[in-house]
C-alpha cells in the first residue's frame, strides 16, 4: 500500500532545501527593514519629545507629532503608541542618553561603579551618574508630573517612574553597604530614601536651571552632602 499524500504540501510542491545562497540576502533585508523601522521610531519620538516640551503635553497631539515627523497619524501609533507611550518611550531614552537596546544596568557607567571598591569613589561616581540624567530627564519627568493631573495612565507611569528611581537607590544602598560604606546608624533604608530624594531633579532644576550654578558645582556640592551624610566618618 502506498503512504497517503502529505495534506501539508501544495500540488507539484517538492522537497529540495532551499538554496542556501538566498539566505543572506533575506537575512540582509531583515536588517534594512528593522533599521528603517528604528529610523523612523528615533524619528517619532524625537518629534515628541520636542513638543512634549515645547507645548507641554495637553497641547501635543498625535496629529502634531506625525506632522513633525513626517509620518502618518497609523505610522505614529504602529510605531510606538499614544501619547503615553510616546512620553514613556522618550523618557525612557533620556535617562540611558540614546535609544540603543541596552539597559541602564549594563551601561559603562553603572559597571565602574560596580567595579568600585572604595565607597568614596563609588558615591561620586553614582551621584555623577545621576546628575547625568537628571539633566536629560527633568524636563520630561516635569511634564509627565503635569500630565499626570489629567490622564491617568500618565500618573500611573509617573509612579511608576518614581518606584524604579528608588528601585535604583536601593540597589546602589546595598552597593555601598557591602564595601562597608554606611555611617555607623544609618539604615539602608534611611540611606536610600536620602539618595532618591536629593537626585530626583528638582534640586538640579532648582540649583542648576534656574539659579545657574553649573553642573560640575551642583555636582561636587551634592556629593559633598551625601558622602557627609552617608559614609563612615575617616579616622583622624
Amino acid at each position: 500500500m502506498s503512504p497517503p499524500p502529505d495534506m501539508t504540501s501544495s500540488p507539484g510542491a517538492t522537497t529540495e532545501p532551499p538554496d542556501p545562497a538566498s539566505q543572506p540576502r533575506k537575512r540582509y533585508a531583515s536588517q534594512v527593514r528593522d533599521e528603517q523601522a528604528r529610523r523612523t521610531r528615533r524619528a517619532i519620538v524625537t518629534a515628541a519629545h520636542d513638543l512634549f516640551l515645547a507645548r507641554g503635553y495637553a497641547a501635543t497631539t498625535i496629529d502634531g507629532v506625525a506632522e513633525a515627523a513626517h509620518v502618518s497619524r497609523s505610522t505614529v501609533f504602529n510605531s510606538v503608541g499614544g501619547k503615553v507611550a510616546l512620553l514613556k518611550l522618550a523618557l525612557d531614552w533620556a535617562i540611558v542618553g540614546d535609544d540603543e537596546p541596552v539597559a541602564l544596568g549594563d551601561r559603562p557607567a553603572i559597571k565602574a561603579i560596580l567595579a568600585e571598591s572604595d565607597p568614596r569613589a563609588a558615591l561620586m561616581l553614582w551621584v555623577q551618574t545621576s546628575t547625568e540624567i537628571a539633566a536629560r530627564a527633568t524636563p520630561l519627568v516635569e511634564v509627565l508630573t503635569a500630565a499626570a493631573d489629567i490622564d491617568p495612565a500618565a500618573a500611573k507611569l509617573l509612579a511608576e517612574t518614581h518606584g524604579n528611581r528608588m528601585t535604583g537607590a536601593t540597589l546602589f544602598i546595598r552597593f555601598l553597604a557591602s564595601l562597608d560604606g554606611l555611617a555607623t546608624g544609618m539604615t539602608e533604608q534611611r540611606a536610600a530614601e536620602l539618595c532618591w530624594a536629593l537626585t530626583g531633579g528638582q534640586l538640579y532644576r532648582m540649583l542648576v536651571t534656574q539659579s545657574g550654578w553649573s553642573t560640575s558645582d551642583f555636582t561636587r556640592w551634592l556629593s559633598g552632602s551625601l558622602a557627609a551624610a552617608l559614609l563612615p566618618v575617616s579616622p583622624r
